[in-house]
């Protein structure tokens, strides 16, 4: 006899502290960054740059950061980002990255939904990202194979 859908899906195992994690940013990082996506802008290098055209300093790239919490949900997902079904965010805020300092980002998210399509079981996953207590994500979720 086979099981409804979502007696299957409310026992999926869920382990929300591996949805907490705590992702470092230096100035180090986003010249690296900057060379691996190929996003030059100089608000992400140069404090000159971001101070005139209005920011406080030098920005993390906005994909660093919804990257940083992806990095969350696939070691959620077993390290498995096929397990990813699809992700999507705003960006609320900025991760500001003053010279010579280590920025810390917090990553914590929670299962807001558990169901199942025709190829099995899925999460919904919502995140939150704060730097510095500010929140620099809004609306973000993923939805993973699980």
């Amino acid at each position: 006899m086979s099981q409804a859908p979502q007696d299957r899906a409310t026992r999926l195992p869920v382990d929300e502290q591996a949805l907490t994690r705590t992702l470092t940013v230096d100035r180090d990082r986003l010249v690296a960054y900057a060379d691996a996506s190929g996003d030059q802008n100089p608000i992400h290098q140069d404090p000159e740059v971001a101070r005139a055209v209005g920011l406080p300093d030098v920005i993390a790239h906005g994909m660093w950061t919804m990257g940083a919490a992806m990095d969350v949900v696939t070691a959620y997902v077993c390290g498995d980002p096929g397990r990813i079904l699809s992700c999507s965010t705003r960006f609320t805020g900025m991760v500001v990255v003053p010279e010579g300092a280590t920025v810390e980002v917090l990553v914590e998210g929670v299962v807001k939904k558990s169901g199942e399509d025709e190829h099995g079981p899925t999460q919904t996953l919502e995140l939150t990202a704060t730097c510095a207590g500010e929140k620099v994500l809004g609306r973000c979720q993923a939805v993973v194979r699980a």
